[in-house]
């Protein structure tokens, strides 16, 4: 099968993308599963923008700098948040139905290390659903979605090394190939490799761990973000309460009612995700309770529709003005290294959303410019795809293949999960981090990175991707021998000035003698 642009993915940014996309161009989507099941259909909080009266994109764009730890790359923020108030103009006068408030005007949430109010929302609560639906609605007849297909592998011309299509197993185990001139990797980040995630269960790491397989430079991957409240009960994470509802006046309180983030930073409750995330982890493991007081919250009902549905089906009673919250794993500020635009190290092959490295987070993302992030970089890969001549694969040339033989068994996704919680978490050590790796090595990690996965079920394949995508994790929380932003190590607890924007970049290599395939993870500014 042939297309134009081949996008893998269906959240916000593949969806912008393909909406943007010159009408001419022949667009196929894929996605493993269907095209609500996602990261971005759960998104609550909103999106950022400058839109306020006292509000400017310049205070966004330190907000955001202050949130990563200045370990973002600037250009980048600055046309981020530049573009943000005029990308959700576009969208409102399109006809996605914001949230308005008595006068007339959209309104405007705050979140967690925002000095202004500038978060939109639509549905309440329900902003991801919103715009999904939005640009469901707008999608145009060049552009075909196609469900249930899970990529096990990027095709690359031997020749020349571009990327020329993906390999993808259907519901029933049929080998289907599609070839392009553009692939498109928005396939979200790897939450679900962590025991307590806001995650959807799509959220595998796939498009990182194919990227990688195929050689492409994966830059970041220490910087996992936990999000501070996730609904927990009885020792499991059962969803996500949106930092919208600290910023509408939630506090964080332990079971005897004292404030948790007190005279721990100046912006308390709504102090950057890490620093509010590691207070509660180490008030959860001195075996204490910590609940979100939401009793100054007037119609939280109706404010929060999601999250009272969320509380509701869990058995958890919001009259009583008590939700027990617990930190886990939300948003990965590393993956697949991209320019402005962005274009992979692979000709060809490119990457946006989350499960791109664009720079634009640093070590931690600024609460709302997730979606932002995915409008931004949809609209911009689309201006440069549009710009360039139509290009014709009616004969793809013959692509390399992964090969070698496959260890036996993978381990369950349980296991996967509780080793990455417990060992490479939101509080890492050079002891937890070599005991991951130690674990990673007997099960032969090398051996699923090189292997041919024809073979895989979807199933197993998820399994795969979620080792490579924990391997890649633990050698750089290694490799950063500090602490900044969503990577805290309690061996190295500050920043280094040593390590200011310099990256960790992974990237697999075949020695030019055919011999040697090594794996290599370098430190590059």
């Amino acid at each position: 099968m042939h297309a134009d642009v081949l996008i893998i993915g269906s959240g916000v940014a593949a969806l912008q993308l393909a909406k943007k996309l010159r009408q001419d161009l022949n667009v196929i989507v894929l996605t493993k599963s269907t095209v609500r099941d996602g990261n971005s259909y759960l998104a609550q909080g909103g999106i950022a923008a400058a839109i306020g009266e006292n509000d400017h994109p310049s205070k966004h764009y330190m907000d955001t700098l202050e949130a990563g730890r200045f370990h973002n790359d600037l250009d980048a923020v600055m046309a981020l948040t530049s573009e943000a108030p005029s990308l959700i103009k576009s969208l409102f006068e399109d006809g996605c139905m914001f949230d308005m408030d008595s006068r007339g005007s959209m309104a405007l949430g705050r979140e967690g290390a925002h000095r202004e109010n500038r978060i939109v929302h639509g549905g309440g609560d329900a902003t991801g659903k919103t715009v999904i639906e939005f640009m469901l609605s707008k999608t145009s007849g060049n552009i075909r979605i196609i469900e249930n297909i899970h990529v096990i592998d990027l095709l690359v011309n031997e020749e020349d090394g571009s990327c020329i299509g993906a390999k993808g197993k259907d519901a029933h185990g049929k080998v289907h190939r599609f070839y392009s001139a553009h692939v498109v990797l928005a396939s979200g980040g790897c939450g679900q490799i962590y025991e307590y995630t806001s995650n959807a269960v799509t959220a595998t790491g796939d498009g990182i761990a194919l990227a990688y397989r195929a050689g492409a430079k994966i830059a970041d991957m220490e910087f996992i973000q936990f999000h501070p409240t996730l609904l927990y009960k009885e020792g499991k994470a059962l969803g996500l309460i949106s930092e919208a509802v600290r910023g509408e006046g939630g506090r964080l309180i332990t079971e005897d009612g004292e404030p948790v983030m007190e005279g721990i930073h100046q912006q308390e409750d709504l102090a950057p995700r890490h620093i509010v995330s590691q207070t509660i982890f180490n008030l959860l493991n001195e075996g204490k309770s910590v609940f979100l007081d939401i009793t100054a919250i007037e119609n939280f009902n109706s404010r929060f529709p999601t999250i009272t549905a969320i509380c509701e089906q869990s058995g958890v009673d919001i009259s009583l003005g008590r939700i027990p919250v617990s930190p886990g794993s939300h948003f990965l500020m590393g993956g697949i290294l991209t320019d402005l635009v962005g274009r992979s190290s692979i000709p060809g092959l490119y990457a946006i959303g989350e499960a791109a490295c664009t720079g634009i987070h640093g070590a931690n993302r600024l609460a709302s410019n997730s979606l932002l992030e995915g409008l931004f970089f949809g609209k911009r890969l689309a201006e440069w795809i549009n710009g360039q001549p139509l290009l014709t694969m009616a004969n793809p040339l013959r692509s390399l293949e992964q090969g070698g033989e496959a260890p036996v068994s993978l381990p369950a996704i349980g296991e996967i999960k509780r080793r990455m919680m417990k060992n490479a978490g939101i509080i890492k050590t050079k002891e937890g981090l070599l005991k991951q790796l130690a674990w990673l090595k007997e099960i032969q990690i090398e051996k699923w990175i090189k292997a041919s996965w024809d073979h895989l079920s979807p199933d197993e394949a998820t399994r795969a991707c979620m080792l490579i995508a924990s391997y890649l994790v633990t050698v750089s929380a290694l490799k950063r021998t500090e602490s900044r932003g969503g990577h805290f190590r309690e061996d190295f607890p500050a920043e280094k000035n040593e390590w200011l924007r310099k990256r960790v970049i992974h990237c697999l290599i075949t020695e030019k003698d055919g011999k040697n395939e090594q794996i290599k993870a370098e430190v590059a500014t």
